[in-house]
């Protein structure tokens, strides 16, 4: 049996789930008849599972993903939505996050462009990746907020440029200020090459410079945003109308 100063140094040590492994063992005779290397491997297996799956969970939280349910796993193909089964396993895989690479969803309203986005933003916590998910609406009213307080613009920047993946929903919605493109312009240049971000769009990419105002900001922002792109169609079927009949 563990005695309690054993139990206090696991806690200090924050390894305090070893308690509970040890604990689950001896009430198994036949996990208690194994060789102490055996056991150990298997309370190191233990731990190790349950801190990774806290972390996990931890960083899905962080994210405040819009719809935190949605799992790569549940993803619907049918003939009538353009969506590549092997295009999707190969984003699943998260080799884009390490590749510093983007994801543009892009389709008609309602046809799953969030629910794809928040899906594979919880691969990437599971990668355990830092995560973000915010609309570019709430995203430029934090910026304007932030904006009337002294070094609020520079600690707005450098929080969603930390991000090493962020998803950017209803991109380009909004109508835009001068301010809106100026700070648009910086957060693709602290994020270009360095993380990865996935935007969920009812635009294509030929309307991406207008909607932000045509001229170098405009350019520069596409530039930036649109290298080593990955453009996801998501057609024009609509998904919350086949899960409601559903």
């Amino acid at each position: 049996m563990m005695n309690e100063e054993t139990r206090r140094k696991l806690r200090l040590m924050n390894i305090g789930e070893f308690i509970d492994a040890i604990e689950v063992q001896q009430q198994d005779p036949q996990t208690i008849a194994l060789p102490f290397g055996e056991r150990f491997q298997q309370l190191t297996d233990s731990v190790y599972q349950q801190k990774y799956n806290d972390k996990v969970h931890r960083l899905i939280k962080a994210a405040m993903l819009r719809l935190p349910k949605a799992d790569v796993h549940d993803i619907l193909y049918t003939d009538k939505r353009p969506l590549n089964r092997g295009t999707m396993a190969e984003l699943s895989s998260c080799r884009f996050v390490d590749d510093c690479g983007s994801i543009v969803l892009q389709g008609y309203t309602s046809s799953g462009k969030t629910f794809l986005g928040c899906a594979l933003a919880k691969e990437a916590c599971r990668q355990l990746h830092r995560v973000r998910y915010i609309r570019l609406p709430e995203l430029l009213s934090e910026y304007a907020d932030k904006s009337l307080v002294p070094g609020g613009k520079g600690k707005v920047l450098n929080k969603y440029a930390a991000f090493k993946v962020l998803i950017l929903d209803e991109w380009l919605i909004p109508d835009l200020s001068k301010e809106d493109i100026e700070f648009i312009f910086e957060l693709s240049e602290r994020r270009f090459d360095t993380t990865s971000t996935i935007f969920c769009t009812l635009y294509k990419q030929e309307d991406w410079v207008k909607r932000l105002g045509g001229g170098a900001y405009a350019e520069s922002i596409v530039e930036r945003f649109a290298y080593n792109v990955t453009w996801i169609e998501t057609g024009d079927v609509n998904m919350r109308q086949i899960f409601s009949h559903a």
